[in-house]
């Protein structure tokens, strides 16, 4: 193998290498990214899931408190304006 076979070798090499860890590279860094977003949107959704909770209770307390029907009425239109 002569002196520039072996270089052009050496150089092949190289730049095989270098791109498979700039594609490494880049694949983590996506991941990365994926995960921040789905953190995000995971405290997004308990903030969600919380508010939902809320909104659950006051209607079941609607429903089950011994009232008349005008003062259910009411509640319901107040929820409607919120």
């Amino acid at each position: 193998m002569s002196f520039w076979t072996a270089m052009v070798v050496i150089v092949a090499i190289a730049a095989f290498v270098k791109m498979r860890s700039d594609r490494l590279r880049y694949a983590a860094d996506k991941r990365e990214v994926f995960h921040a977003d789905e953190r995000a949107l995971s405290g997004e959704a308990e903030r969600e899931l919380a508010d939902l909770r809320k909104r659950l209770e006051v209607l079941e307390r609607i429903v089950t408190d011994e009232r008349g029907p005008h003062r259910l009425s009411s509640e319901i239109d107040a929820l409607r304006d919120r």
